[in-house]
C-alpha cells in the first residue's frame, strides 16, 4: 500500500490536471455569465453593444484554441506523475477523478499561460533580457570558459517556473538544474521542454482572460507562438540541463553540493525567508555565490491560512550577511516585470533588487585548482 504522503500527492495531481481539463467549461461559464447580463440590458443599449457581443465570441474561439494546446499539454503528462510507459505506441487517458474546480486553481492556470510569454515567446524577450541575462552574465563572469571547465560547474536554480533561465544557462555549457514545486508549471514545462521540437508550433491567447484595462478591443485578443527557439539543439552536448519537482527545502538538504545557486522571483516565496537564505548557503560549496533578482512581494502576506513574515529588504541584507555571506555586488530599483500585457493600461512594475554574494572559503580547507572546495 502507497503511503499517505503518496495519496497526498496523488490527489494533488488529479486536482491540479482537473483544473486544467475544467479551462475551457470555467472560461465559457464566464462568458455565458456576461452574454446572460446582456438580455437584460435596455434594447438601446443592446443595439450599442453589438461589437461587444461579436467580441465576446472572438473571446470564446481564442479559448478554445488555448484549449486545444492544454489537451496537447496533459496529453502525455501521465509519463511523468503516473509512471506510464513513454514507448507507448498511444499515449494513455489520464483517468482523474472527477474533483470540484476551485476558482484559485482556474487563476493559476490562467497565470500558467501568460508565463509561456515570459519564458518561451519572441514577445517576452524584454522581461528576459531585464531579469535573466544579469543572472546569465554573471555566471559567465564568474565561471569563464578560458578558466573553468564550464560543464562541471554546477548551478542551481530554485523556482524555475517554465524552465527558460535554467535551460539557458545550460545552453551556455553549464550543468544546470531547475527546481519547481507548483505542478502547474511543472505540468506545462514538462510539455515546452520535452515535447516541443521545433520553432513557433503552437499558439496562445495569454490576455483573453484579462477583461479590464484594454485600450484597444484587438489587444486582448492578441497571441503569442512559442517556443521562440528550437529546444532540440541548443544545449551544447557535454552540459546537463534537468528540472526537478518538488520542495525546494526539502529537496536540497545534501551541503556543500553547489558552484552558482540563482534566484530570480524567488525567495519572496516562503512563509520564512530565512529558511531559504541558510538554504542557500548549505548547499553552496565554500567559494559559491548566490545570484539574486527580484523584490518581496511575500506570497503568503495576505493569506489568513498561513503564517508569514516580511522583513524589509534592509533587515533581509543583514539577515543575508548574518548567516555568513559575503556581499560583491548590489543593485537596487531594477525596474522589471513579470508576466506583463505590454497593452495594458495598468502595468505593474518592480524596483527589484539585485545582489552577487559569496559564501567564503573556509580558512582550515585545502582548495582545489577551481578556487572551490572539493
Amino acid at each position: 500500500m502507497g503511503s499517505i504522503e503518496d495519496e497526498e500527492e496523488k490527489v494533488n495531481f488529479q486536482r491540479i490536471v482537473s483544473a486544467y481539463n475544467f479551462y475551457k467549461v470555467h472560461s465559457f461559464n464566464r462568458i455565458s455569465k456576461t452574454e446572460t447580463y446582456l438580455h437584460t440590458l435596455p434594447q438601446n443599449h443592446q443595439e450599442l453593444l453589438k461589437p461587444y457581443r461579436e467580441h465576446l465570441d472572438n473571446v470564446r474561439s481564442c479559448i478554445e484554441q488555448n484549449y486545444s494546446v492544454i489537451r496537447l499539454i496533459l496529453k502525455d503528462v501521465g509519463y511523468l506523475f503516473e509512471n506510464i510507459d513513454p514507448e507507448e505506441t498511444e499515449p494513455r487517458t489520464i483517468r482523474i477523478a472527477r474533483m470540484t474546480p476551485v476558482e484559485t486553481d482556474q487563476e493559476k492556470v490562467q497565470s500558467t499561460l501568460k508565463q509561456f510569454v515570459r519564458d518561451w515567446s519572441a514577445e517576452g524577450s524584454e522581461e528576459r533580457k531585464v531579469c535573466y541575462q544579469p543572472i546569465i552574465d554573471e555566471i559567465i563572469n564568474q565561471f569563464p570558459k578560458h578558466l573553468y571547465d564550464s560543464q562541471t560547474i554546477k548551478v542551481l536554480v530554485p523556482g524555475a517556473g517554465l524552465g527558460r533561465l535554467a535551460f539557458e544557462i545550460a545552453r551556455h555549457g553549464y550543468s544546470c538544474e531547475g527546481n519547481e514545486f507548483s505542478l502547474f508549471m511543472l505540468i506545462a514545462s514538462n510539455f515546452v521542454l520535452n515535447r516541443c521540437h521545433g520553432i513557433n508550433l503552437h499558439q496562445l491567447y495569454p490576455w483573453i482572460h484579462q477583461c479590464d484595462n484594454n485600450l484597444d478591443t484587438k489587444d486582448q485578443l492578441a497571441s503569442i507562438y512559442f517556443p521562440d527557439i528550437n529546444l532540440s539543439d541548443s544545449i551544447p552536448k557535454n552540459s546537463e540541463f534537468s528540472m526537478v519537482a518538488g520542495d525546494f527545502l526539502e529537496v536540497y538538504t545534501k551541503e556543500n553540493q553547489w558552484h552558482c545557486v540563482s534566484t530570480c522571483f524567488f525567495i519572496d516565496c516562503a512563509n520564512n525567508i530565512l529558511s531559504f537564505i541558510e538554504a542557500i548557503y548549505k548547499i553552496l560549496k565554500p567559494g559559491g555565490i548566490w545570484i539574486n533578482l527580484g523584490p518581496l512581494l511575500y506570497h503568503f502576506s495576505n493569506m489568513m491560512d498561513q503564517n508569514s513574515i516580511e522583513p524589509s529588504y534592509e533587515m533581509i541584507r543583514d539577515i543575508i550577511k548574518g548567516f555568513g555571506f559575503v556581499y560583491e555586488k548590489e543593485k537596487t530599483h531594477v525596474k522589471s516585470k513579470y508576466a506583463q500585457n505590454p497593452k495594458s493600461m495598468l502595468q505593474y512594475k518592480y524596483e527589484s533588487v539585485y545582489f552577487v554574494c559569496r559564501k567564503p572559503l573556509s580558512n582550515d580547507t585545502l582548495n582545489n585548482d577551481s578556487g572551490f572546495v572539493s
